[in-house]
């Protein structure tokens, strides 16, 4: 149960910072968390059934992150794109800063200039 809970806080820090961007908003369009910035999404998370799975756009760094164990191209086409899954369960470590890095990257590629220039 310890472990259960320690990823629902790792879920739950991880979408706050997505949240904290400039105009990042939540909505739920296929019961899952996407967290959106001028209606396109930079970071989807779902935690059911004890596997927490993300996406994030990494255009920088998707060759690197895919190189990690627990990572795979996100289907649908996307991963073409740049896109990349993370699957963890309870038994893992989930790397909550580098994910955090990882939110910021996709935010930057997804987020109107101008608000990414309010990031700096």
């Amino acid at each position: 149960m310890a472990k259960q809970n320690a990823l629902a806080r790792s879920a739950a820090a991880l979408r706050e910072h997505a949240l904290s961007y400039p105009e990042a908003y939540e909505e739920f369009p296929w019961g899952h968390s996407a967290i959106k910035v001028k209606e396109k999404i930079f970071y989807a998370c779902n935690l059911h059934d004890g596997v927490l799975s993300l996406s994030l756009k990494l255009p920088d760094s998707h060759k690197q992150a895919l190189a990690l164990p627990f990572t795979s191209p996100t289907e649908y086409g996307l991963a073409k794109s740049g896109w990349v899954t993370s699957k963890f369960t309870a038994q893992d470590n989930v790397p909550v800063g580098m994910i955090k890095e990882w939110i910021d990257e996709s935010y930057r590629a997804i987020a109107p200039q101008k608000l990414v220039a309010k990031l700096d």
